[in-house]
Formats: C-alpha cells, sequence, structure tokens
C-alpha cells in the first residue's frame, strides 16, 4: 500500500506510508517491521543515539537497490528535529558545513527510519551546547579477514578487554556488528580528547600485533588481513563514525549490531557455529530476557 497514514509519535504528527514495502527480499521483512523494531528498541537505543550527530544509510528501495550515505538534515525535515551544523570534515574544503539530525525521541528516530533509514552510524562523542565534547566511551573495531570469523573476533575480544582494564577502563560490553566482525566498547570518564582515545587504541592493536601477529594486524593495508583479524583503532577520530548499538544493517538479513555478554564471548571464542550474528527477532526477546546490555556503559 502506498497511502500514507497520520499516527501520533511522542507528541508529534507524522506521515508514514509504504508499510507493506519489503525491505529485506532475502526474509520479506517489510518497512511495518522495520519500523516496529525500532519503536520496540527505541528505549534503549535512544540513549545511544542521543546527543550524539547522527549519519543514516539509507535503502529506498530495499536492500536489493541502491544505497546511500546521508549526514545532512534530509531536506523537509520538519522543524522540531534537533539539529547541529559543524565544518565538515570531508576533503572538498571550501568552508562547507554539515547539518546532522539529533535523535533524542521516538518521533526522530521513526522519522528517520520512515525514510529507509536502516542504519545509524555515531562518533564516540556527544554534543553539549553545540559543541563537540570529549568523548564519554571508546570503541575497538574486530573486522576479520576470511577465513576468520566470529569465533576467532570472540578469543580476541578477551584479550582486548584485557589489555584496556589495565588501563583502567573496567566497564566494557561487546557487540557483534550485525555484519562480519564486533566491537568492543568502553566507558571513559571524559578527560580525554578524541586524539589521545585514538592514540591509545593504535598503541593497544600495535601491543596485541605485536603479541600476536600470526592472527592480530593493526594496520588498514588489506593485503595484510587475510586470515587475520584487523583491530580498528581508527573509529575513535572525532570525525569517524561506527554502527550504533541496536541499529539495524542493510545486509542480506535483518541483522542487528546487537550487545552481548562476556559469557558469550567465552563461549564462543573459537568455537565453530557458537557465536552468530543476531537478527531483529533476536534483539527483541533478548531484551525481555537481558535488558539493556550497554546500559552499564553509562552507570555512575
Amino acid at each position: 500500500m502506498n497511502d500514507k497514514q497520520q499516527v501520533e509519535v511522542a507528541g508529534r504528527r507524522l506521515a508514514i506510508g509504504n508499510l507493506d514495502k519489503i525491505l529485506y527480499p532475502a526474509t520479506e521483512t517489510t518497512k511495518g517491521e522495520v519500523l516496529h523494531y525500532y519503536a520496540t528498541v527505541a528505549p534503549v537505543l535512544l540513549p545511544q543515539l542521543a546527543h550524539r550527530p547522527v549519519t543514516r544509510i539509507r535503502w529506498p528501495e530495499g536492500v536489493g537497490g541502491i544505497s546511500f550515505f546521508e549526514k545532512n538534515l534530509p531536506s523537509g525535515a520538519p522543524d522540531w528535529l534537533d539539529r547541529v551544523t559543524f565544518a565538515s570534515s570531508g576533503s572538498r574544503g571550501g568552508g562547507d558545513s554539515v547539518t546532522y539530525p539529533l535523535v533524542d525521541d521516538l518521533a526522530g528516530l521513526t522519522y528517520l527510519a520512515n525514510l529507509a533509514s536502516l542504519e545509524f552510524h555515531v562518533p564516540q562523542w556527544r554534543v553539549q551546547d553545540g559543541d563537540a565534547v570529549n568523548p564519554d566511551r571508546l570503541v575497538v573495531d574486530l573486522d576479520p579477514g576470511a577465513p576468520a570469523g566470529l569465533p576467532e573476533c570472540a578469543e580476541l575480544a578477551l584479550l582486548v578487554r584485557e589489555r584496556l582494564a589495565d588501563r583502567g577502563y573496567d566497564r566494557t560490553v561487546p557487540v557483534t556488528s550485525g555484519s562480519k566482525g564486533l566491537q568492543v566498547y568502553a566507558a571513559l570518564p571524559g578527560s580525554a580528547t578524541s586524539d589521545e582515545v585514538r592514540d591509545d587504541m593504535r598503541t593497544l592493536a600495535q601491543e596485541l600485533t605485536k603479541a600476536q601477529p600470526e592472527r592480530v594486524v593493526w594496520k588498514m593495508t588489506t593485503s595484510l588481513r587475510k586470515g587475520k583479524i584487523l583491530l580498528d583503532w581508527s573509529q575513535n577520530t572525532a570525525a569517524k563514525t561506527t554502527i550504533c548499538p541496536y541499529s539495524m544493517r542493510g545486509k542480506d538479513r535483518p541483522t542487528v549490531a546487537a550487545p552481548r555478554t562476556w559469557e558469550e564471548m567465552e563461549q564462543g571464542a573459537g568455537a565453530p557455529d557458537t557465536l552468530r550474528q543476531l537478527d531483529i527477532t533476536e534483539v527483541m526477546d533478548r531484551l525481555d530476557d537481558l535488558g539493556d546490555l550497554m546500559a552499564s556503559l553509562t552507570e555512575t
């Protein structure tokens, strides 16, 4: 059905449509199901998006069609959708700027998801009074090169957790990315700049590469990565973004960047078929059983 419907979301009137449109052909997952997922996980997703400029990847015709990154606020965005403007970090220069949406409530999330924004990417820092502040968390991205996969990533994640604890970062959460690998997040006190965090994580990656050169690589060079895991420290750079925990992914299946327990990492380390990427149904079910696994990063 192409008819738009007027709905009230978080006190805002929104026009949504094409709810029966299939966005994931392999699983026949519809736009309506995507909107339902985002409404269901909003209580745990919104704290991860809040006060962070949001970059989206949109699939207007579904995951089998063309996709594109979108940083700027969409044309026609409602006035009530919060926003922030920063100078562009792109290579064109010339004083360009980008106006990002700030997604702090279900209405803003629904508005963007209705535009087939399946993926939400954010930096590790937040906006305060219109300015970027020091990051409140760090992320280490574990990206496997075939034939390495999630079991190998889980093994390395356990080592990353140990190295982070040695640096005083005790609150950590693993997140299977919904793609190939996983991320490890750690809470920060906010005293270090993005550059300082990036440099420290580069040192950590170099340390692990030196200790286990047969399975870890810290350089981005593609030719070095076969059968190894890239420990990507660079996503702590202020200009870079990472898939937001609880965001969907634009893959064949409606997978999710899903927070996991460290027990799952221990069970899945080196064990084929034990650990896998989770889809929207599994993540919604896990919320009922496990609650918000990312909450430990914001506890005081």
